[in-house]
């Protein structure tokens, strides 16, 4: 699930290269002269890859069971650079710039923009005969899901990295559908004698209600809490009572196909009218305009909020009957909408080769054991059998079946994070059930996703992860550096201080200056090619 990932502990940066640089200190390994090659190895060779990985993590990737088993099972030992996440990025424009090259980086975590920009210079090579030619288990995934290879292709025809694919649920009932749930206080409500609210002006009596009752004691109470602009913390969902809706890139696509800024949308300025209806009621937490997650954290904990957003309840106020997700209400006009999110598991650009690997077959060969069934769940959660650390799964050997277990209060992104190894992999719905189990949280939620969100889904489409061309992609970057920002502080300011109405058109023409016709122009060309299979 993605809020696994969402935090990473700062710790001062510091590089750690794993065991000592042979063929002179040089950054990438020797040719070996190996063809035709089967695992595992005759005699162990080593590679060198660039890495990146949490904090709480080993220093050295070697340490985790994951890789000692790849390491047997191979004969490949990787030689590692290994980066924390703060210090990675810098790291690897450093050594892609000064041309130390290693063999290839793991978790590359590159733009599309930067990937082409090294694809054009050469300091990366493109790897659709490799993986024609070597990766039968990457081959399997994409003739299961030919929608990946297309959108691991880029503009020139060429596939220049490896991904990363996640999926949960799918089509609408994706777990990706909705980032911002909302949760409101079924312990309160029940206290005061009230209903899960049906519509807008319903919420608003309840959030009165909560105001005035003061159910958390002593004016602690917060009626709504969010944290402005900020994907699964922001009240983004309430947007749907109202029109298209909002999501956390602000841009959807109508079911006859035309891409819309949300932010642009007659609904949104009645969706301001409503919040800034609420403010000046004192129904919305005066900090949720310039709060970070920990204060939000430490509010809910305290159990101080009648409503709240976020991915997981379990989170933020904990796995309990204190909270229940509350469905789409119905507006003023009788709109009632969920506004999907154009999330899904994909990274188009996981890992890449560098133009200075002289052994493609044997890196192509040990990457796609990462695309074995098995091997990816492990890479995306963490292991069984481990004797030192706490195990995520348990290996049922009658069904060749890897099996979650239960964490017993270790919160699942510490162990993902000090176990698995992220990189290339793939999840495909249909290992549910053979390969390995959901998550426990994973499937609370997509049921959730299913019985609450899906019946007041409207959009048949998200928009998809269009791989641009370079130009297109600093067009975008350009108008996107100014026209988000202003669009992001509009939002507070409205609700805040009200004066939508009256600045409306005027925004609306700020928007247009900043770039939005050709946002719109290049985001629907997009949308139409991959339509036409063509992205």
């Amino acid at each position: 699930m993605k809020k696994m990932l969402k935090v990473m502990m700062p710790i001062a940066a510091g590089a750690l290269i794993v065991s000592g640089c042979n063929s002179g200190g040089n950054a990438s390994s020797e040719d070996y002269g190996l063809s035709d090659i089967t695992f595992p190895l005759e005699e162990e060779v080593t590679l060198k890859f660039m890495t990146q990985s949490s904090p709480i993590a080993p220093e050295d990737p070697n340490d985790k069971l994951i890789l000692q088993r790849m390491q047997e099972e191979t004969g490949v030992k990787v030689e590692w650079t290994n980066y924390t996440s703060d210090s990675f990025v810098e790291k690897r424009n450093l050594a892609m710039a000064s041309g130390e090259h290693p063999d290839a980086i793991m978790n590359a975590a590159l733009s599309d923009n930067e990937l082409l920009n090294l694809a054009e210079d050469g300091s990366i090579i493109a790897v659709e005969d490799l993986i024609e030619e070597h990766m039968p288990n990457l081959q399997a995934v994409f003739e299961k899901a030919p929608e990946y290879k297309a959108m691991m292709t880029a503009p020139d025809g060429h596939i220049y990295s490896f991904p990363w694919i996640e999926e949960l649920g799918s089509g609408k009932e994706s777990i990706h559908s909705v980032d911002a749930f909302p949760w409101i206080n079924q312990g309160w409500l029940d206290e005061l004698g009230l209903e899960v609210p049906e519509t807008t002006e319903e919420l608003k009596e309840v959030l009165i209600a909560f105001r005035d009752n003061d159910p958390a004691g002593d004016g602690q109470t917060i009626p709504m809490s969010f944290i402005i602009n900020h994907g699964g913390e922001d009240l983004s969902f309430l947007f749907g009572s109202f029109g298209l809706g909002d999501n956390w890139d602000h841009t959807v696509v109508t079911n006859d196909g035309e891409v819309k800024l949300t932010a642009a949308d007659e609904g949104y300025k009645e969706a301001m009218k409503f919040f800034n209806e609420l403010y000046e009621e004192g129904l919305m937490d005066v900090e949720a305009f310039e709060q970070d997650w920990n204060t939000y954290l430490a509010k809910g904990r305290e159990n101080r909020y009648g409503l709240y957003f976020t991915w997981d309840k379990g989170n933020i106020t904990g796995m309990n009957d204190q909270y229940t997700l509350m469905p789409a209400l119905e507006g003023p006009d009788g709109q009632k909408n969920v506004a999907r999110t154009n999330g899904m598991g994909f990274d188009r650009a996981k890992m890449v080769i560098t133009s200075a690997n002289q052994n493609l077959e044997l890196t192509a060969k040990w990457i796609d054991q990462l695309y074995d069934p098995t091997q990816s769940v492990q890479n995306n959660w963490g292991t069984y059998g481990d004797t030192e650390k706490q195990n995520i799964f348990e290996y049922d050997e009658a069904a060749s079946m890897l099996k979650h277990l239960p964490l017993e209060g270790t919160a699942p992104v510490e162990l993902r994070e000090e176990t698995s190894i992220g990189g290339p992999l793939a999840i495909l719905d249909e290992y549910y059930g053979s390969v390995t189990t959901k998550p426990e949280d994973a499937a609370w939620r997509l049921d959730l996703m299913k019985e609450v969100m899906v019946p007041d889904m409207k959009a048949d489409h998200i928009y998809p992860k269009v791989f641009f061309p370079a130009e297109d992609l600093e067009r975008l970057a350009e108008v996107e550096a100014d026209l988000i920002p202003y669009v992001e502080r509009k939002r507070a300011e409205w609700i805040t201080n009200g004066m939508v109405e009256e600045e409306w058109e005027e925004y609306l023409a700020e928007l247009e200056r900043l770039g939005l016709s050709d946002w719109l122009e290049i985001k629907q060309r997009g949308f139409d090619q991959h339509m036409e299979g063509g992205a």
